[in-house]
């Protein structure tokens, strides 16, 4: 039975660990040839090679233009096109307003909301002259509402939606779709850094309606989605996946 993605090659940044690594391997079941990328390179050279010969790994610091042009590059070569972009690797940071520093506050945005523009800027050209491409932004429920301790994640991950948009509009005549992802909370490591969460888990997880928090699986189904020819009539969408927290 063919897969979901037979044929397509996809680049996932953040995918060392948790939601991009969930992403690479269920693509690379679907029948994609993934590239992994990160900055973590044990944990991702080793989650490439659990996913076998479909799937490499790349070190990549999001914030360095250079370092994705060559990627890219590197990509088109091996392959003569690349048909998906998933813009997920992020930090969370907490502080309040009066209490972060300039240069954590940086730090988020290079990392969340630069960072994707520049891989969408990296693989612009290529997408668009092969007329054909899905790009997937994860951004976040914080795109949607403010939260204490979160203004510097809060306000990439507003970014990130508003960039998904501009995108969307600019790059539509030429068959690239661009979406962004909304996850609520997904339990992967970066949740223990939300704030209330570590100090009362239950508590915290009672106030969204399905009462627990994803699995990474459920949000690598929709990049899945997304990245198939299955959403082609989908572009400057927000796709929430987030067991009904925003109701």
């Amino acid at each position: 039975m063919p897969g979901r993605l037979d044929g397509k090659v996809a680049l996932i940044t953040g995918a060392a660990r948790g939601q991009g690594a969930a992403e690479a391997e269920l693509f690379a079941a679907e029948g994609a040839r993934v590239i992994l990328a990160d900055v973590l390179d044990e944990d991702g050279a080793r989650a490439a090679a659990a996913i076998g010969d479909a799937a490499v790994y790349r070190h990549l610091d999001v914030t360095d233009e250079d370092a994705w042009n060559a990627l890219v590059a590197e990509i088109v070569e091996d392959h003569g096109r690349l048909d998906a972009l998933v813009n997920n690797a992020g930090i969370y940071r907490n502080g309040a307003i009066t209490e972060m520093d300039q240069e954590t506050y940086r730090l988020v945005i290079e990392i969340n909301q630069i960072g994707v523009w520049l891989g969408m800027k990296a693989v612009g050209a290529q997408m668009i002259g092969q007329r054909s491409g899905s790009v997937i932004n994860i951004s976040s429920t914080a795109g949607f509402r403010g939260g204490p301790g979160s203004i510097a994640y809060t306000a990439s991950k507003f970014a990130v939606r508003g960039m998904t948009k501009v995108a969307a509009r600019e790059w539509g005549e030429y068959g690239v779709r661009v979406n962004s992802i909304h996850p609520g909370p997904i339990d992967t490591a970066m949740l223990q850094q939300v704030p209330g969460f570590e100090a009362d888990s239950e508590r915290f997880l009672r106030r969204i309606p399905l009462a627990r928090a994803a699995d990474a699986s459920e949000v690598a189904y929709l990049a899945l989605f997304l990245a198939s020819d299955e959403s082609s009539f989908s572009t400057g969408a927000e796709f929430v996946v987030d067991g009904g927290s925003l109701a």
